[in-house]
Order: structure tokens, then C-alpha cells, then sequence
């Protein structure tokens, strides 16, 4: 099954959502400000962000006036090909090696298994893995990566419960540097009760990959829940501030009708959305693709 299927089956509840509330905008009725007012109202119970919201029908507005159109139904069109705009403004950049990808996040949004799925997949292609347990507050965290590193039959560094999680990092990188492995994945710790401790642990390890392995490409990646909405907005933006994210992976999109926020995401924030996840299995983490996401849920 291939891309848009996979996505078109995962993303069932937010077209549901979306497409249902469009039919009643786009009725052919000419084009007037009660229709920009329901389509902003539509893009808003979406979860696209207020300001996106606004750039969204400011620029319907530019172009429907200058392609001097004059009922609703023609700029469906125009308003899917705004939101590939939107969600292709920044693309992810092709992974070189060796490269080390750090994977953050709040707890619960799917980074452990996230990075499992990653290291069947880079293994599949013949890429050799080391993974780095560097979540050493969450007692199940190294217990789970343990598994996944099993089941991909890759390297897998770990420490105690409470051991430094820079230390785990140094020495997975030692081990790649000795095997020769192509990539580095790192697993961190999400707890947010204790932010200041958390993001101080983030610049650790953030220092540490830049001193010791700085021949290598380096990837900062949040994971966020697609059930969340909006408030995976405000995730990002707390991560970010810590360690300039270059990557976005969206999970659970499968369970989610608010998908509508991949476009504030993409809007608000100068980071690819590099993977999307769209069910259970390793083979529904996505490679990202705009047109196809937008073709999904209309």
C-alpha cells in the first residue's frame, strides 16, 4: 500500500470532520463575505490556528479576485493549492551519514516507539543503527527501547534509572564512532513538571553530540501527538526555544479528526514535518508529502 492509501485510511477522522463541514461553504453560491466568514469558521473547528486562519482567507480572497472568479465551488481548488503552500514552505532536508537524529517530546506522544519504528526502517535499508536509552527517568523507557532494538537487531546503549542521560549519549556515540554506524538514535526524557531540569538536560545533551560527534549530521526532532491539536503548537514552541528543532514528526494521526494544526505547525514554525504516523505497525511511520496530506483530507 503505498503513501496516499495509508495516509487516505489514517486520516479518516479528520476528513470526516473537515470535508463535511466544506461541502456546506463550497455550494456554488456566489462568492461573498458569508462565504469567507463560514470557511473561516470551518478552518478555525479544524484546529488550523487563528492566524493561519487569517493568512489562509487573505490570500483566497487575493487570489480568487485576481483569477476574477465568482462562485464558491471554484476555490476549492485554490484553498487546497494555499494549503500545500503552507505545509511545503520548508521541506526536510535528505539525511546524510553518519547522522544522529535526537528525538523530543512530552511524555505520551509516541517518541520511544517513534524511534523504533526508525530504527527498523533505516535497518531495512541497510543502514547500521546504534539507539541511545537516554530517557532515564521514565522506569519502562530503556525496558521498551530494548524490545525495538531487538526486534531490528541494532545496538542499544543504556544506564540505570536515574543515571546521567548525557552519559548514555557519549557512549553510544563512542560505540558508533567504533562500529562505524550510520546513525545515532537518541531517546529523551518528556516530562514537563520539572521543565527547567528537563530542557537544561536537553542542552546537554545537545553540547555533547555537537563536541563529540560533530562531523555528524544532526537532527533535533519533536514528536507530537496528532490528537493534541492546538497543543502541539505550544509544545513545539517550548522545545524549540531549547535546542532549534530542525525536524517534526506527527503520530497518531490515525485517532485524530484535528489534523488541521499540521498547517499552523508548518505556518508558525521554520521545521519540516518530516514523518507522519498513521497506525501500530513500523510500515505506518510516513515520509511527509503536502499535496497528498491536502488530498487526504478533502
Amino acid at each position: 500500500m503505498g503513501f496516499f492509501s495509508r495516509l487516505f485510511d489514517g486520516m479518516k477522522k479528520t476528513k470526516k470532520s473537515f470535508s463535511e463541514k466544506l461541502k456546506y461553504v463550497f455550494t456554488g453560491n456566489e462568492i461573498d463575505s458569508d462565504f469567507y466568514e463560514e470557511l473561516e469558521y470551518v478552518l478555525i473547528s479544524s484546529d488550523i490556528g487563528e492566524q493561519t486562519t487569517e493568512y489562509i482567507i487573505d490570500e483566497l480572497k487575493d487570489r480568487a479576485k485576481e483569477k476574477k472568479l465568482k462562485k464558491t465551488e471554484d476555490c476549492r481548488e485554490l484553498l487546497k493549492e494555499i494549503m500545500v503552500e503552507i505545509l511545503s514552505t520548508t521541506q526536510p532536508k535528505e539525511l546524510s551519514y553518519p547522522c544522529v537524529i535526537m528525538v523530543l517530546g512530552v511524555n505520551g506522544v509516541g517518541k520511544t516507539t517513534t524511534l523504533g519504528k526508525l530504527a527498523k526502517k533505516f535497518t531495512d535499508e541497510g543502514k547500521k543503527v546504534v539507539l541511545a536509552a537516554a530517557d532515564t527517568f521514565r522506569a519502562a523507557a530503556s525496558d521498551q527501547l530494548e524490545v525495538w532494538a531487538n526486534k531490528s537487531k541494532v545496538k542499544i546503549v543504556t544506564n540505570e534509572q536515574g543515571a546521567d542521560s548525557g552519559a548514555v549519549v557519549y557512549d553510544a556515540i563512542a560505540s558508533a564512532k567504533a562500529k562505524n554506524a550510520d546513525i545515532v538514535l537518541i531517546d529523551t526524557a518528556g516530562r514537563l513538571h520539572n521543565k527547567a531540569i528537563l530542557m537544561e538536560e536537553l542542552k546537554k545533551i545537545n553540547r555533547i553530540v555537537s563536541k563529540e560527534f560533530g562531523e555528524a549530521e544532526y537532527h533535533k526532532m519533536i514528536v507530537v501527538d496528532g490528537t493534541t491539536g492546538q497543543n502541539a503548537v505550544n509544545q513545539v514552541e517550548l522545545f524549540n526555544e531549547a535546542v532549534e528543532l530542525t525536524d517534526i514528526t506527527i503520530t497518531k494521526l490515525d485517532g485524530s479528526s484535528k489534523g488541521g494544526f499540521l498547517l499552523s505547525l508548518a505556518k508558525d514554525f521554520d521545521l519540516a514535518i518530516r514523518y507522519v504516523g498513521v497506525g501500530e505497525s513500523e510500515k505506518d511511520l510516513l515520509d511527509f508529502d503536502a499535496k497528498e496530506f491536502v488530498d487526504a483530507i478533502f
